[in-house]
C-alpha cells in the first residue's frame, strides 16, 4: 500500500475541519509550512478557556523523549482533545524513543513535533510510525522559479488580488524567503481600503516595500522582448546604482530563465498560443506573451548564443575569469550582446 503524501493545503483544510491526527512530524528545511500549521492547530484544537489545562508547550533544549510522552499519554480535562507542542525538537537527542509512542498514540491528545532544519532516517521507527499513525510533512524551500505561482495561489487564499507585475516585483525583491513574504503582505494587506475591491498594486509596493515600479526585473524582460534598447538600459543602470535590491544574482537567473524557454518555443510542435502555454506549462494567455514577442526579435541561433553568454555572466559575477569589473559593467556588456 503506497504512503500518503501530506501536503501544506490539505493538512490545513484537515485541521480547519476539525479532521486531527494523533501526531504531527514537521521537520524540513522551510520553517514557514511548520509554523503554519503548528498555529492553526493551537488555533483549533483547544478552545482558549481550556488551554490551561489541555495545552502543553515544550521545549526541545529543556525536553527529552520521556517527558514527552509523559505529557502526551495524560487524558484531557473536560475537552475533547489535549494539545502538546514540541518545538525546536531537533534538539532532543533521543528523539527516535517517541517511537513507542507514535505506534500506539493516545486518540485523545494532539503531538506537535517541529523538527526544523532537518530530515528524520524515514528507515528508523519513528518515522514509519508516524506514516502509518499521523501526520509526517516533509516543508522543503520553495525554489525561486516557482515562488511567482506561489504567490498567486498566497493571495487567492487570502481573496486578495495582485497583477503578474506585483507578482515579479515580490519575488524577484523576496526571493524565496516565506517568513519575511508573509510578513510583508500582512503589511500590504492592512494598507488595503475597507470598502474597496482588496487588490496589490506596483504602486502599493513601490510605496509600502521601496521596490520601483519602473526599474525591476519585470519591466527589464518586457524592453529586452520588445528590443526596446533605451528602457532596458535605463534600467540597468537604476540596477547599477542600486544593486542591493537589485542583485545580479536575482536577475541573471530570470534572464536565463527566459531566454531557456524562447529556445523551447522555437522546438514547440504547436506555436499556437496555446500550444505555447502548453510547452512551457504557463497558466495564462498573458504570460505567453512576451515569448511570442521575443520570438519575432531573437532568432534561434541567437537566443541559443545568449543562453552561452548568460552562463558566461554568470561565472564571472563569482570571479571566475573575471579580475576587476563589477556587476553593473557585467549587466551592461550582457545587455549589449542581447539587443545587438
Amino acid at each position: 500500500m503506497a504512503k500518503k503524501e501530506h501536503t501544506f493545503e490539505g493538512i490545513c483544510q484537515d485541521i480547519r475541519q476539525k479532521q486531527f491526527a494523533p501526531v504531527y512530524i514537521l521537520m524540513g528545511e522551510e520553517p514557514f509550512f511548520m509554523d503554519k500549521i503548528t498555529d492553526l492547530l493551537i488555533d483549533n484544537v483547544v478552545g482558549e478557556a481550556e488551554r490551561d489545562f489541555n495545552q502543553t508547550i515544550l521545549y526541545g533544549a529543556d525536553a527529552d523523549a520521556a517527558q514527552v510522552i509523559n505529557a502526551a499519554r495524560r487524558f484531557p480535562m473536560m475537552s475533547d482533545y489535549q494539545l502538546v507542542v514540541v518545538r525546536e525538537a531537533q534538539m532532543i537527542r533521543d528523539i527516535e524513543l517517541l517511537a513507542h509512542y507514535v505506534k500506539k498514540p493516545l486518540m485523545q491528545t494532539v503531538l506537535v513535533v517541529n523538527y526544523k532544519y532537518k530530515t528524520l532516517d524515514r528507515r528508523k521507527m519513528l518515522a514509519s510510525a508516524t506514516e502509518a499513525n499521523g501526520v509526517l510533512f516533509d516543508s522543503k524551500k520553495i525554489p525561486d522559479y516557482k515562488m511567482p505561482a506561489f504567490i498567486s495561489s498566497l493571495m487567492q487564499q487570502r481573496n486578495i488580488g495582485i497583477d503578474p507585475k506585483s507578482i515579479q516585483m515580490l519575488s524577484d525583491f523576496l526571493g524565496n524567503d516565506l517568513v519575511r513574504l508573509d510578513k510583508e503582505l500582512d503589511k500590504l494587506t492592512l494598507l488595503l481600503p475597507e470598502n474597496a475591491p482588496k487588490r496589490i498594486t506596483p504602486e502599493l509596493i513601490e510605496r509600502n516595500i521601496g521596490i520601483s515600479k519602473e526599474f525591476n526585473n519585470f519591466e527589464l524582460l518586457k524592453a529586452i522582448a520588445v528590443k526596446d534598447v533605451l528602457k532596458a538600459n535605463r534600467i540597468i543602470q537604476y540596477f547599477e546604482k542600486n544593486p542591493k535590491n537589485n542583485p545580479i544574482q536575482v536577475t541573471l537567473p530570470i534572464l536565463f530563465n527566459y531566454f531557456s524557454n524562447l529556445l523551447i518555443c522555437y522546438y514547440a510542435k504547436d506555436r499556437s498560443e496555446q500550444g505555447l502555454m502548453n510547452a512551457l506549462g504557463l497558466r495564462n494567455s498573458f504570460q505567453v506573451k512576451d515569448y511570442t514577442t521575443g520570438m519575432r526579435h531573437y532568432p534561434a541561433m541567437k537566443v541559443f548564443n545568449l543562453i552561452s553568454d548568460i552562463r558566461t555572466t554568470d561565472a564571472r559575477s563569482k570571479g571566475v575569469g573575471n579580475p576587476s569589473a563589477g556587476d553593473g559593467e557585467l549587466l551592461k556588456e550582457l545587455l549589449y550582446k542581447i539587443l545587438h
